[in-house]
């Protein structure tokens, strides 16, 4: 090894993940009917600049362009989403064909092109229709999402071997039904408290219809976006604070998942809001299904305090809304990390997701890590010459691509990292206005241009060296 490098393990996987409804468009073709998305971004107000997912990056019918994209960058896997409302539209029922088409014919293509699909089945977008019914705080979603897994798994089960069954299920708990920031913008925190359970128990289902229906070779996983939670001060009150948000944030999930139980002092801190009797007694069982991996979406620390006066600020990067998204914690005060900051605001700190990796390597011994998601936004324009150049961004990946390696080397066991995101697309209540990717896209002609970031980490796809930021820009 040379001064300056770091090498990863032959066969890690070097990829980068979408989203659907950030990516696809093709709102309204093949049969596709509205998602809470949907709804949510033509609700005034509630998307920054009114933008919606309709078009998006267009990547219903620039598939074949992407991915060949994706090879000539070097990438040897791809996280993508799958619509719930474009598979089965009302969220019951039999598949729409042609909407499994698409992901038969992405998945096709991938393996043609020597990529890795790796498939996620839920990133957001509950069908409206669901919603209508109750959303996720309502039990039967679990079921309606076990019965959507099996109707993707028996439609790609035979080409895909990795499979994600929730993305992020704290912001479609706490987000969509807490604070209201995400869709569907509800601001109930009993409500967000059902919600995060039954997508404990929609995994388990999910994952027991996957093993049912794929092949013995599948991995099966969750991506989490736990959270790196510190203390202000090491005051009482302020380790207290960061128990608190440690079991919001994190323990609420990964109790049920790994331990199949849901942490004591959770409950005790919601005992004001709920009784918890949405729980039944073999629901948190359920929920701990057998894991092949675990996936960790990380991009910044929290640092909180116990609140000054019974009024906590909330420096989160969660969005601003007057509900909060930490029910029975609502006082906690969340600072503003010092250092630099992305164009979110978001603090760059490669340490806490060295920190997270260190830790579910302990408390998921033998179960492999995935980085599913790590990345961030900047103001990347194109220059004179017609380039973006994002330094900012390859520094950004040098340092977590460096506490990645050096987790691996004090006993994490990670095999893949997917950086977030291919390529500038809809973010979510930010719409169009922050810029994620490794590809630039002009969202007027619907042109990619790859930015400096997207080389410099092809090459450390393509040779599995992790050099200096300045050796590839």
């Amino acid at each position: 090894m040379t001064e300056g490098t770091d090498s990863f393990p032959p066969g890690f996987l070097w990829g980068s993940a979408t989203a659907a409804y950030q990516i696809e468009g093709a709102a309204r073709e093949d049969g596709r009917t509205p998602s809470i998305w949907d709804t949510f971004s033509r609700t005034p107000g509630k998307v920054l600049g009114g933008d919606t997912g309709d078009v998006a990056v267009d990547h219903y019918h620039r598939m074949r362009d992407d991915v060949r994209m994706m090879a000539d960058l070097g990438l040897n896997a791809y996280r993508f989403s799958v619509s719930w409302p474009r598979v089965q539209p009302t969220g019951r029922g039999p598949a729409v064909e042609r909407g499994l088409d698409f992901y038969r014919a992405l998945t096709d293509e991938l393996l043609a092109a020597g990529i890795t699909p790796s498939l996620t089945l839920y990133h957001w977008d509950l069908p409206q229709e669901l919603e209508d019914a109750g959303g996720w705080p309502a039990r039967d979603t679990a079921y309606r999402f076990a019965e959507y897994a099996r109707l993707v798994a028996d439609a790609v089960g035979d080409r895909v071997e990795l499979w994600t069954t929730l993305n992020e299920p704290w912001c479609s708990a706490f987000l969509g039904y807490g604070s209201g920031v995400h869709a569907p913008g509800r601001t109930d925190p009993v409500a967000a408290l059902r919600a995060a359970h039954h997508l404990n128990l929609g995994h388990g289902l999910a994952v027991q219809a996957l093993r049912a229906a794929l092949p013995a070779r599948a991995r099966i996983g969750v991506s989490l976006n736990p959270s790196a939670v510190r203390p202000l001060t090491e005051s009482e009150g302020d380790l207290d604070a960061r128990r608190r948000i440690d079991a919001l944030a994190n323990r609420i999930f990964t109790g049920p998942m790994l331990r199949g139980a849901y942490p004591a002092d959770l409950l005790a801190d919601t005992a004001h809001l709920t009784d918890w009797s949405f729980v039944r007694d073999t629901d948190p069982a359920t929920a701990k299904a057998r894991l092949d991996f675990l996936g960790v979406n990380y991009y910044a620390p929290a640092v909180v305090s116990a609140a000054s006066g019974g009024d906590g600020s909330r420096h989160d990067g969660h969005g601003s809304s007057d509900h909060s998204p930490w029910p029975g914690s609502e006082t906690v005060t969340f600072h503003q990390p010092p250092g630099e900051l992305t164009a979110m605001d978001w603090s760059v700190d490669p340490t806490g997701l060295y920190d997270l990796l260190i830790r579910y390597a302990r408390e998921a011994p033998g179960t492999d890590l995935l980085v599913t998601e790590n990345g961030a936004a900047y103001d990347d324009k194109p220059g004179d010459d017609g380039a973006v150049h994002d330094p900012d961004r390859i520094r950004y990946l040098h340092g977590h691509l460096a506490a990645v390696r050096r987790a691996m080397r004090d006993g994490a066991g990670v095999r893949g990292y997917f950086l977030w995101s291919l390529m500038d697309n809809f973010e979510w209540a930010y719409g169009y206005s922050k810029r994620f990717g490794a590809v630039y896209v002009d969202y007027e002609t619907q042109e990619r241009v790859p930015k400096s970031s997207a080389h410099w980490y092809g090459q450390v796809a393509r040779t599995g060296v992790l050099p200096y930021p300045m050796l590839a820009d």
